[in-house]
């Protein structure tokens, strides 16, 4: 018998960064500051992300392209892989991400792509807690509570476990 189901998420709006709690608003400053020092000549799309780690030390990152398209690598990720090497014992706690295009910041809330999706659900595994996401935009900000409301019916690593 055909069950249908429906799945629900949840995440916060906010029409600005003033509204923000303070070090959302930190983490979306740095985000919006790194992303116009984004190599990205070829799209000229500039993404910025700024990660909370739990000792209160703010990691940055940007997207850098490359003419061979799958060897660049997004804001998010250059950030999440950057943290977790040089600070591997320490939870990442929150992830701001903004971008720009030649029309300035972009209107909505961008999002992570895919890859960039299943990275930090792997942060979220490796310390056993979730990564607030901050998603900027200037029609508004939005906050998720963890990555499984961006990425439902995810592959987690306890699938590896059969």
């Amino acid at each position: 018998m055909m069950i249908l189901r429906e799945v629900k998420i949840q995440f916060r709006e906010y029409s600005g960064v003033e509204e923000l709690p303070e070090a959302w608003a930190g983490l979306v400053s740095e985000a919006r500051k790194v992303s116009g020092l984004a190599y990205s000549p070829y799209s000229g799309f500039r993404v910025g992300a700024a990660v909370l780690l739990a000792n209160g030390t703010v990691i940055t990152g940007n997207n850098q392209e490359n003419a061979a398209y799958p060897s660049g690598l997004c804001a998010e990720r250059t950030a999440i892989f950057y943290a977790n090497a040089n600070f591997p014992d320490i939870p990442v706690t929150a992830l701001a991400i903004s971008a720009a295009s030649a029309k300035g910041r972009v209107k909505e809330p961008v999002k992570p792509c895919g890859s960039c999706r299943q990275v930090i659900l792997e942060t979220e595994a490796r310390f056993g807690q979730p990564v607030i996401l901050i998603l900027d935009g200037r029609n508004g900000i939005q906050v998720f509570d963890g990555i499984d409301d961006l990425l439902p019916f995810s592959f987690k690593p306890v699938a590896l476990k059969g």
